[in-house]
């Protein structure tokens, strides 16, 4: 099994990028737009497509607001894993600044650098995204 492990600052109150990751069927328009171009919500599953045409299947394992997680496992679509669950995560900073964490599990293993490179692709846009729409500080 491979786990890849990304923490990554972004200059948004944690609140706020919360708030975007919590809204789980919004990610195409709140979190990663443009690098996922549709979400639907079908019950505890979220259909998520990609850019590149990728579509999956998502059911959510956990969304706790206390400590502004979620944790998800796919359950379908186009990619061929045996095993995948994954996890991001909001930590406060000092400041408006927040830590965010994304954490995945899959196997197989071989499986671990095109999915790497999906997530680190992905950071960057939900980067971006979070801090152009991040309310200034006062």
């Amino acid at each position: 099994m491979a786990t890849i492990h990304r923490d990554v600052p972004i200059d948004a109150a944690p609140e706020e990028i919360w708030a975007a990751i919590r809204d789980w069927g919004e990610v195409h328009r709140r979190l990663a737009p443009g690098f996922v171009t549709d979400t639907r919500v079908e019950g505890d599953v979220r259909v998520v497509t990609f850019a590149d045409g990728t579509v999956v299947h998502e059911l959510i394992v956990s969304l706790d607001d206390d400590a502004r997680r979620i944790a998800y496992a796919l359950v379908g679509g186009s990619l061929d894993v045996v095993h995948h669950h994954a996890s991001m995560q909001v930590f406060a900073e000092a400041g408006r600044r927040s830590r965010f964490v994304w954490i995945t599990d899959l196997q197989p293993h071989g499986l671990a650098e095109p999915i790497a490179a999906m997530i680190d692709q992905g950071i960057r846009v939900i980067r971006r995204t979070l801090e152009a729409t991040a309310t200034p500080a006062s």
